[in-house]
């Protein structure tokens, strides 16, 4: 049975899901997901733990600007906090491992492991495969989702995805649909200019059991940044599946196994058991 409860930061009401028994992990969405994106990616048989970040699923956006991988990340912690977590795995998929990586960096003393999954950063802001993303939330705020969605599907970034990345356009498209598209472009574009805020030598300092996942026909999330973050974090353990836009069912599969058994051959380490 899945707890839902709520976390009041800066005038916004966030969602928290905590659900399932054993280890402790706080696993993160990517940017526009939420609950529903994290349901789908994580294996059952562990404490799973989900902040839906300000603007994203059921969660406010709160009166503070601008968005910032440095403010969810701190909600995060909050969450944690909040439902009696001291130490903890910390992952996510894109924007949902940024958060892990900051938190592993930033709070040592917390993070007992690290899962992450199809990372779109690595160690600097805005980097050149979240242009999209920025070109997407640019043309909402100019020009309203509507007329929007039209520029973009006749621009030149459509046309490249489409043809190397479908499932990246598909995901993008989805941007123009929102109910709160002219709000949540705000969001978007804060977050595609901004970074993790760790550097590569905060990277290799880490002690943690740690594993990379990443996937090839990807514009969003490289597989170079998966293997950037995979050589610089010490002994991580890296793992390539099956892309998304070629066999989805095959994709989370690979991606359940993968998460379980390396959170399986370290759930009875000592230091990964919260305290």
């Amino acid at each position: 049975m899945a707890a839902r409860t709520k976390l009041l930061r800066d005038g916004a009401a966030l969602g928290i899901t905590d659900t399932g028994e054993g280890l402790a992990v706080v696993f993160q969405h990517g940017l526009g997901g939420g609950e529903a994106q994290v349901a789908q990616t994580f294996p059952a048989g562990f404490r799973r733990i989900t902040l839906e970040c300000r603007g994203h699923g059921g969660s406010g956006l709160g009166e503070r600007r601008p968005f910032s991988l440095q403010m969810f990340a701190d909600d995060v912690l909050a969450a944690a906090d909040q439902v009696g977590l001291d130490r903890f795995v910390a992952g996510g998929v894109s924007m949902g491992a940024a958060i892990a990586m900051r938190l592993a960096c930033r709070h040592p003393d917390r993070i007992t492991g690290l899962v992450l999954v199809r990372p779109a950063w690595t160690f600097g802001p805005a980097p050149d495969n979240m242009q999209p993303i920025a070109e997407v939330a640019r043309l909402i705020l100019d020009h309203g989702p509507d007329r929007a969605r039209t520029i973009f599907a006749q621009s030149e970034t459509a046309l490249r995805l489409y043809r190397e990345a479908p499932d990246n356009l598909t995901s993008l498209l989805g941007y123009f649909d929102r109910a709160d598209a002219h709000t949540f472009a705000q969001v978007l574009s804060n977050i595609a200019a901004d970074g993790p805020g760790v550097s590569e030598q905060g990277a290799t300092a880490l002690r943690v059991p740690t594993l990379v996942i990443g996937n090839a026909v990807d514009a969003v999330h490289p597989l170079s940044a998966a293997y950037a973050l995979a050589a610089a974090i010490p002994d991580a353990i890296f793992a390539e599946i099956t892309p998304k836009a070629r066999d989805s069912a095959k994709h989370f599969s690979e991606l359940h196994t993968q998460i379980a058994n390396f959170l399986q051959s370290h759930s009875k380490v000592r230091s990964l058991i919260p305290s």
